[in-house]
């Protein structure tokens, strides 16, 4: 999947190849970590790669946020929980256990950011406060593929 992703990107016009990169971070598990790392190999100025990989991946973010969000509104008015799936159940545990800032920062480890994301607010977390700690870890996540990308490559060079 990754070859293909890059492999898209590369095939892109030089000065569309950020356009490519923010769309394939806007994918859930290539983020912005696997699209900036993309958008260095392909050739992109690295600076350029991770941002396009944040700015993709946090709209993607903000989509999955705000849909939870007011399907959550809509679905607990007056409503009592439904047992979570098991899944769920452990996701909710790290949640509790980690709070919004750990299970962000940490989450992109074991689930993509939307998925999280979404699953916090399913929660009740704050929406806002998923939105800001989301993209903190995504910018981190990002600059630190997109900066071992550029080591990769000059190493390779």
């Amino acid at each position: 999947m990754i070859t293909t992703l890059q492999e898209f990107a590369a095939s892109l016009p030089e000065p569309l190849q950020w356009l490519g990169i923010l769309v394939i971070a806007a994918i859930p598990f290539v983020e912005s970590y696997f699209g900036s790392a993309i958008g260095v190999i392909v050739g992109i100025h690295p600076v350029i790669a991770v941002a396009a990989a944040v700015v993709g991946n946090a709209i993607s973010m903000l989509v999955f946020v705000l849909t939870a969000h007011g399907v959550r509104a809509s679905a607990t008015k007056g409503k009592d929980a439904k047992p979570l799936t098991p899944r769920r159940e452990k996701l909710k545990q790290r949640f509790e256990r980690y709070g919004v800032p750990g299970v962000s920062l940490l989450g992109q480890v074991f689930l993509p950011s939307q998925i999280t994301s979404a699953a916090m607010v399913s929660f009740g977390a704050p929406k806002n406060q998923v939105i800001f700690w989301q993209i903190i870890s995504i910018i981190i996540w990002g600059v630190v593929f997109g900066v071992l990308a550029a080591l990769g490559v000059a190493v390779l060079a």
